[in-house]
């Protein structure tokens, strides 16, 4: 970003606080039920008075309602695309089927709608929603389509906690953009500078005096934040990505990196008529996370664009509590309990599986570059791990790069085992999908893979730095109830089985490039794993397989071929 522009919005900025003071909080209207509708949306969204900005959104210009759903419940959610380009959308959280999770594998085309269906699997907890195409997430996401979803169960409902929406119990989508000077989102940028809440900049919320719950989602593309309240205030931390810890804990501090989810408790008892302010006390983050005065470990490692930004590395303030008058039946005090913990013997796991970050490459301006899991990029033809159904595993994350990388898994929560060696805080002990992984740290999960598997779709997991994500530092695995045929955790993907052209729209061939036995079947499957064309042929470099795929629907494709014996697979998208 150029000084000029910088200085044309911080000039407005000023002049527009001076004038308008603050802003209204957004609270997203809520969808619930057996059938949710969602429409992604170009649109226009005023972040500066009368300044419209070009933005996405489910349902309206920007975000989207937040989704109440029920443990135990079946929904289907028909998802219409109208952004005049494909994307997907993300159930990020939800213990869902691979078919239905959402991810770059279940493209949606514009102008059509993907509808999938299942049953609410998780306990109560705060997800989320966002796109997930490949290259195109942190656009999708920055332009606006993101939506919080709120899962309740009786185990919940039972506990004295706020829990009516918009009224003591309010969603926090917390996101930094970069705009140029005609107001314009900038989505490839490093230079985040304007802070919002729910889309709105410079917000109050009017609270009452009473214990308030705020679920709040790091929506940014980026930057980690370090709650904590101006009057040095003690709040409570009672629910983490996957739902609620075994008991409140007390806190003045929370980092919260990029995809994680966390609930607090305010006790804002007695203090009708007051104001405090919710802050990010980026000052005292450390080197080494996006948000700190050095987003590498050592100042010499730059990143284009990062600094000067009045967010690094200084106070902040992200939203202002307007204390007025209490609610009917007012939640008054902190529980001294919450839920059982839940967690996996350690000893009843049967692999460990290391995965190593690093940046492409390594030297003072790696920062600037793309980074590895275990020294590759994300392709969406391999499948780096085939994973038994029901398997209890751990995963060790090691990071050998100079910034921290939020790691986010889809399909399962997990339990975090230790930091380096040592057990991590009570507030990290809870269900986990996300975690932030320092420099040089190492990181060891348990969890299971339980419930669904799909031999054809795969679940992804990768680094929520969106930049990152879609600069390939992402992987894939599938959960099969069947025992593998294959070596190293591979599908047995080569470079020599081709699908051409790839995206298709009348044809494509099949090629192999080297002499290989007569197979038993060639077979193509859609997202939900069904078999669109199964046929017995011999493969050759000299003679390719022709498949017509004129009436077939647009979506993502995979082509195995395969004997008794062996089997190789490669996908492709049908426009």
């Amino acid at each position: 970003m150029n000084k000029v522009k910088l200085y044309t919005i911080l000039i407005f900025l000023t002049i527009y606080h001076f004038v308008h003071g603050q802003n209204k909080l957004f609270i997203p209207d809520t969808l619930s039920g057996s059938v949710i509708n969602l429409h992604l949306q170009k649109g226009h969204h005023a972040f500066f008075n009368n300044y419209q900005t070009a933005t996405l959104g489910a349902n309206g210009n920007i975000l989207g309602p937040t989704l109440i759903l029920k443990k135990g419940d079946d929904v289907k959610i028909n998802v219409n695309n109208q952004i005049g380009e494909t994307t997907t959308l993300h159930w990020h959280g939800l213990h869902v089927a691979p078919e239905n999770d959402g991810g770059p594998h279940t493209p949606i085309v514009n102008e059509s709608t993907w509808s999938p269906t299942f049953e609410i699997k998780n306990r109560a907890s705060t997800c989320w929603y966002h796109p997930h195409l490949h290259h195109k997430t942190n656009e999708h996401v920055t332009k606006g389509i993101s939506g919080v979803i709120i899962i309740r169960d009786e185990i919940e409902k039972k506990l004295a906690l706020p829990r009516t929406y918009g009224a003591d119990d309010f969603p926090l989508v917390i996101q930094t953009k970069d705009f140029d000077s005609s107001f314009e989102i900038i989505t490839q940028s490093n230079h985040d500078d304007i802070l919002m809440v729910n889309a709105t900049i410079e917000p109050f919320l009017e609270v009452p005096s009473q214990v308030v719950r705020c679920r709040i989602v790091n929506g940014a593309s980026q930057r980690a934040f370090n709650l904590g309240l101006n009057n040095d205030q003690d709040f409570y931390q009672i629910a983490t990505d996957g739902g609620l810890l075994p008991k409140p804990f007390k806190t003045k501090r929370l980092l919260i990196a990029p995809g994680e989810r966390v609930e607090i408790l305010i006790d804002f008892k007695d203090m009708t008529g007051q104001t405090v302010h919710l802050l990010s006390y980026a000052s005292e983050l450390p080197s080494g996370i996006y948000g700190a005065t050095n987003a590498g470990m050592v100042a010499m490692m730059t990143l284009d664009g990062y600094n000067p930004n009045p967010l690094n590395g200084k106070n902040f303030k992200i939203l202002s509590f307007n204390i007025i008058h209490q609610t009917q039946n007012p939640i008054v005090n902190i529980p001294n309990s919450l839920v059982e913990k839940e967690s996996i013997n350690e000893n009843l796991s049967n692999i460990t599986r290391t995965l190593t970050f690093s940046p492409m490459a390594m030297g003072m301006n790696q920062l600037n570059g793309d980074f590895t899991i275990n020294n590759a990029s994300f392709d969406m033809d391999v499948i780096n791990y085939e994973i038994p159904l029901n398997n209890i595993e751990i995963w060790e994350l090691r990071n050998q790069s100079a910034i921290s990388h939020p790691f986010h898994i889809h399909d399962i929560q997990f339990n975090i085992l230790s930091r380096n060696g040592q057990t991590p805080p009570p507030n990290e002990q809870g269900l986990k999908d996300v975690v932030l992984v320092r420099p040089g740290e190492t990181v060891r999960f348990i969890t299971k893979f339980e419930t669904f598997s799909n031999p054809h779709v795969p679940y992804m997991f990768h680094c929520h730095l969106l930049p990152h994500e879609d600069g390939g530092m992402m992987g894939q695995f599938i959960v099969t109830d069947r025992v593998s045929k294959t070596k190293d955790d591979k599908f047995n993907k080569t470079e020599k089985l081709k699908i051409w052209p790839n995206p298709a729209t009348n044809m494509i061939e099949i090629i192999h490039e080297e002499e290989i036995e007569v197979y038993d079947q060639v077979m193509i499957y859609d997202t939900q794993g069904k078999i669109v064309y199964k046929k017995l042929h011999t493969l050759s470099p000299k003679q390719n397989i022709k498949v017509d795929i004129f009436q077939w629907p647009s979506g993502s494709y995979l082509v195995k071929i395969g004997s008794s014996t062996f089997s190789e697979a490669a996908s492709f998208i049908k426009k």
